[in-house]
C-alpha cells in the first residue's frame, strides 16, 4: 500500500513538473485556439478535463511540500525551511552588499511553564510565543520552531546588518513574548533569552554554521541568565569546543572517582564550636588540577550527568558524617546544595530517605540548601512538594544567597525555611561600612521576627567575623574560617581549631 502511494506521488510530480512548466502554460493558449480551428473537439474536451486537474495536483503536492517544511504546532518553518531559506539568502546576497542575521529564541524556564500548565497549556504558550515573534519581525523575514521551546528567526535583506540590528530585533521579540499571555487559568508571564549571528561573523559561510552559531549565542545568553542576549564571537566557538572536551573528559572523570565532596566548615559565632559543614563539588582535574563547580558545572549537564552528581554528593556527604561520628567528632549536621533539576525530581524525598536509613542517619544530620533564585523563580507544586516532604522528614532547609534575588517572606514560608544564608555581598566589609552593617542588621531583626537561624557567607577577614558575631548572626562560614577541604584533612582542621577556641574574634584584628 505504501509503496503504490510512493508511485502515485511521484506519477504526480511528473505530470506537475510536464504541463505546469513555463513552456507548457505558454503553449496552452496555441493548443486551444488550433483544437477549435481544426474542429477538434476532443482536443478541447481533453484540454478543459485534463489541465485543471493538473493544476489540482500541482496544488496539492505544493500543499504537501509546504506540510513538510512547516512546524505541525505552530505553523512556522521548520529548520530545513530555515536552512533552505538562509542558504538560498547568502546565494542571492553575493557581490549585491547584502547580508542577513540569524537569530535563536529560547523561551526562559520552560519545564516549570510546562509543569504548572500541563501539555495543552504549554502548547498554547508555544502557539501564541511563535504568533508574537512573527508579528515582531517584518514581512520578508522568516520565522522558525527548532525544537520544543526554541524558536529562530532569518531575517531578509539588509544593507547594514551589523550588531545593533541584531540587537535591535532581539530587544523587540524580547518585549513582544514578555506581554502577559491570557489562558483559562489566568495570565502567563514568559521571558526569552535571545542570540544572534551575523552571517559575516559565523565561522564559516554556510547556512549550517550561521544557524549553529546563533544557537552558541543563545546558549551564552540562556547561561547570563533569563531574558539575556548575546552575538555570536569567536571566542564563543572556542568555549563551546572546550566545553564539548570537558563533558567528554567528565563522563570519564566520574567512573575514576574524580569528583569528590569538599568540605567547608560552619562555626557558631556565640561559642564558635563547629555547627556543620557545607558539602561542595569538586573535580580532581589530571593535568588542570582541583576545579571548582564553576569550572565544570556546564559540562555536567551537557553530558546529562547532573543526576550522577547529586549521587555522589549524597553518598560522600552521609559517608562524612558516618566516619566523623566514629572518629568521636561532633559535627551536628552537613548541608548539600540541591539544583532545580534535582529538586523537580518526584522521588527525591525517597531517595534521601532510603540512603538516610542506609547511613543509619537522623534526617536533622543532613541539611537541604537551596538557592533563592530557585525559590523565587519556582512556581512548581514538584520543587514545592519535594521541600516540603523534606522539611516534614526531619530534614533542614537553608535558604542560600539570601539578599540577592526577590524571594518574598510568603515563599520562605511556602518552603519551609528553617534558616537562612546571608550572601557574602552584604558581608564584605561590615565591619568598616555602616551601610553594610545597616543592611545585615535589617536581615537579621527580619529573621528573628520569622523565628529564622542565620548564617552569614563568604567571611574573610576576622573583623568581618567579630562584626557579624556583634549584630547578632548565628552562625559564619567562609575562607576567613577554612577554605573548603578535602574529608582527609577535616579532622586535623578540627583538632587545630577547638584547639583555638575561645579566643574571641576582634574588629581589627588581622587573620591568623
Amino acid at each position: 500500500m505504501a509503496r503504490t502511494a510512493i508511485r502515485i506521488h511521484r506519477i504526480r510530480r511528473r505530470l506537475n513538473h510536464a504541463f505546469l512548466r513555463p513552456q507548457t502554460l505558454a503553449f496552452l493558449p496555441a493548443l486551444m485556439l488550433g483544437g477549435f480551428w481544426f474542429g477538434g473537439e476532443g482536443l478541447l474536451m481533453i484540454t478543459a478535463v485534463t489541465f485543471p486537474g493538473v493544476l489540482l495536483l500541482g496544488g496539492l503536492l505544493e500543499g504537501d511540500r509546504n506540510k513538510e517544511r512547516m512546524d505541525g504546532l505552530t505553523g512556522l518553518a521548520n529548520r530545513e525551511h530555515l536552512l533552505e531559506t538562509l542558504a538560498g539568502h547568502l546565494h542571492h546576497f553575493e557581490g549585491r552588499g547584502q547580508s542577513t542575521i540569524a537569530l535563536v529564541v529560547q523561551l526562559d524556564e520552560f519545564a516549570e511553564v510546562a509543569e504548572t500548565l500541563g501539555t495543552i497549556g504549554a502548547e498554547d504558550v508555544l502557539r501564541l510565543s511563535a504568533d508574537r515573534i512573527l508579528g515582531a519581525i517584518r514581512p520578508g523575514d522568516l520565522a522558525g520552531r527548532m525544537v520544543e521551546h526554541r524558536y529562530a528567526v532569518v531575517l531578509g535583506p539588509i544593507r547594514q546588518a551589523n550588531m545593533e540590528v541584531g540587537l535591535r530585533v532581539s530587544e523587540r521579540i524580547q518585549a513582544a513574548i514578555a506581554e502577559p499571555i491570557s489562558l483559562e487559568g489566568g495570565a502567563v508571564y514568559v521571558t526569552a533569552s535571545v542570540g544572534f549571528c551575523l552571517a559575516r561573523r559565523a565561522p564559516r559561510h554556510t547556512a549550517e554554521s550561521i544557524l549553529e552559531a546563533a544557537e552558541i549565542a543563545m546558549d551564552e545568553a540562556r547561561r547570563a541568565g533569563p531574558g539575556s542576549i548575546r552575538s555570536y564571537s569567536a571566542e564563543m566557538g572556542d568555549a563551546v569546543e572546550a566545553r564539548q572536551s570537558l563533558s567528554e573528559e567528565i563522563v570519564v572523570a566520574f567512573e575514576n572517582g574524580q569528583i569528590r565532596a569538599w568540605f567547608q566548615p560552619q562555626i557558631s559565632t556565640d561559642t564558635g564550636l563547629v555547627t556543620g559543614f557545607e558539602a561542595l563539588a569538586r573535580w580532581d582535574h589530571p593535568t588542570r588540577g582541583v576545579l571548582p563547580p564553576c569550572d565544570f558545572m556546564a559540562a555536567v549537564e551537557a553530558s546529562g550527568t547532573l543526576e550522577r552528581l547529586g549521587e555522589v554528593m549524597l553518598f560522600q556527604s552521609l559517608s562524612a558524617l558516618r566516619l566523623w561520628d566514629k572518629s568521636g567528632y561532633r559535627v551536628p549536621r552537613i548541608g548539600l546544595n540541591f539544583s532545580a533539576a534535582e529538586l523537580r525530581n518526584p522521588r527525591l524525598a525517597d531517595r534521601i530517605r532510603w540512603e538516610l536509613d542506609r547511613f543509619d542517619l537522623t534526617p536533622d544530620r543532613l541539611t537541604i540548601e537551596v538557592r533563592q533564585t530557585v525559590v523565587a523563580g519556582s512556581s512548581s507544586d514538584i520543587v514545592s512538594a519535594n521541600i516540603t516532604a523534606l522539611a516534614g522528614l526531619g530534614c533542614d532547609v537553608d535558604l542560600d544567597d539570601f539578599g540577592i534575588g526577590n524571594a518574598s517572606i510568603a515563599n520562605i514560608r511556602r518552603f519551609a525555611v528553617n534558616r537562612i544564608k546571608i550572601d557574602q555581598s552584604f558581608v564584605t566589609r561590615v565591619d568598616t561600612d555602616r551601610t553594610q552593617q545597616k543592611m545585615v542588621a535589617a536581615i537579621l531583626a527580619m529573621a528573628e521576627q520569622l523565628d529564622l537561624a542565620t548564617l552569614a557567607e563568604g567571611i574573610e577577614t576576622h573583623g568581618e567575623h567579630a562584626m557579624l558575631a556583634q549584630l547578632g548572626c548565628g552562625s559564619v562560614q567562609g575562607f576567613g574560617i577554612a577554605a573548603p577541604m578535602p574529608f582527609e584533612d577535616t579532622m586535623a582542621w578540627m583538632d587545630k581549631h577547638m584547639s583555638r577556641v575561645g579566643q574571641a574574634p576582634e574588629i581589627g584584628r588581622p587573620p591568623g
